[in-house]
């Protein structure tokens, strides 16, 4: 006879089959296993209420949302995208090197991959394809691929996750993530200039030198964004989430009073928008915390722990252990739901052999942020064969060589710790 806990699995994978939400999966199913195994429910809306409500830290996720989709109807995303043209768009296939650029400085404001696909997208896709200056199907793989570098430099939802989940500081998390974020925009932008080259993609027209100032300027408070966001809280002015609250207030200042830019209509809209991206994200929560619970009563992690010391696996065995479960579980799940079910699960091993949990931290958002990219399931990949009307087989052919870059990448910072942990041990970090 099934055990609860079995039962409970084949719910969650037979109900998310069907088409439920994870989330929604999740809950039925903890809710199953609860009634089965004759514990009280009451209990658990309590451990779920309570780590809701002690959590300061989820306030982020919704103004950061918030944040990107005031600039999506704003005209920051254009401003930002001609002042990057100034900067790479003098070189051979220089409209990919502006993809890559813009993602990175744009990832200073959302923190979300798939609003940074959907806000730099439509413009950047639309400027690559004009005149059939690039396949449509390599514009749309190289906007997914950069856009996957959102959730690395900070600001990071994914890693306000992870914060929640092992209870390390958000703010040496961000700073983990600058490096290995900028280490994927250089590979994916010599990759570009690999391509551009065998391919002989077109030199975009240099911008006169008397343009340069003025299109700076017209960038300039979409540029301070960031600044104001990152200076904000490694200054010790404001915690993450009041950075995320300032962030919003700023884009919906400089997209209505200095670029006056934005409708009321497109303000409802936006307002809209991030409600619903928030309650998707906070169900899919509530379902991680109360599975989390039903996977704690079955003492599944100290079990792992056990398993693991028992096969005498040293620090670097475990993580490449990690990595490619997590790889695998990246090419058939949803990011968050890694994060929040999955990832717990290996947080107590980690501690046992003495790995870095910022360090950790940082290596899983990467790996996951590389699941987005990797088939059947990779979201981003969906959401641009979608936007570009391609067939989800040519996007993931472009995309290919970006996900070597990025698999590379994942390799370095696995084997070398200091490549995360030197800026926040710069700032204070004693891990």
């Amino acid at each position: 006879m099934l055990s609860p806990f079995a039962i409970c699995i084949i719910a969650i994978v037979t109900l998310g089959a069907l088409g439920l939400p994870i989330g929604h999966a999740m809950i039925a199913s903890s809710i199953l296993y609860l009634l089965l195994a004759g514990l009280d429910l009451g209990t658990a809306a309590e451990q779920i209420l309570n780590g809701l409500f002690n959590s300061y830290v989820l306030l982020a996720i919704p103004l950061f949302i918030l944040a990107a989709d005031l600039m999506n109807i704003g005209s920051l995303t254009d401003r930002l995208l001609q002042f990057c043209l100034v900067l790479v768009g003098r070189f051979r296939g220089g409209l990919g090197h502006v993809n890559v650029i813009a993602n990175m400085i744009f990832a200073g404001m959302s923190g979300s991959a798939i609003a940074d696909a959907v806000g730099i997208g439509r413009i950047i896709i639309g400027m690559m394809t004009k005149d059939g200056r690039y396949p449509i199907a390599y514009a749309g793989a190289i906007t997914a691929s950069a856009a996957i570098i959102g959730p690395i430099i900070p600001p990071s939802i994914p890693m306000v996750l992870y914060a929640l989940i092992s209870d390390t500081s958000i703010g040496y998390l961000f700073l983990g993530g600058f490096v290995p974020g900028v280490m994927l925009g250089i590979a994916f932008m010599v990759m570009n200039s690999i391509i551009a080259r065998r391919r002989n993609y077109p030199v975009e027209p240099p911008i006169p030198a008397r343009e340069i100032p003025k299109i700076t300027m017209r960038a300039f408070p979409a540029l301070m964004l960031p600044v104001i966001l990152l200076f904000g809280i490694y200054g010790g002015v404001m915690t993450p989430t009041e950075g995320a609250a300032a962030a919003a207030a700023y884009a919906l200042f400089a997209s209505t009073v200095l670029y006056r830019a934005v409708t009321w209509r497109q303000l409802y809209d936006a307002l809209l928008a991030s409600g619903k991206a928030t309650t998707s994200i906070g169900m899919l929560i509530a379902g991680a915390m109360i599975f989390n619970y039903v996977v704690t009563i079955e003492n599944i992690p100290a079990s792992l722990a056990r398993f693991m010391s028992g096969q005498d696996f040293s620090a670097s065995m475990f993580l490449l252990v990690v990595n490619l479960i997590l790889f695998v579980l990246g090419c058939l799940l949803e990011g968050s739901t890694i994060l929040l079910v999955v990832v717990p699960i290996f947080i107590p091993t980690a501690k046992a052999l003495g790995i870095d949990l910022v360090h950790f931290g940082v290596v899983v958002v990467v790996n996951i942020m590389i699941g987005l990219l990797t088939p059947p399931y990779g979201l981003l990949l969906f959401v641009l064969a979608n936007m570009t009307k391609q067939s989800l087989g040519a996007i993931v052919r472009e995309a290919l060589p970006f996900i070597a870059m990025a698999i590379l990448v994942l390799a370095i910072i696995v084997v070398v710790p200091d490549s995360i942990l030197w800026l926040p041990r710069l700032m204070g970090y004693k891990g």
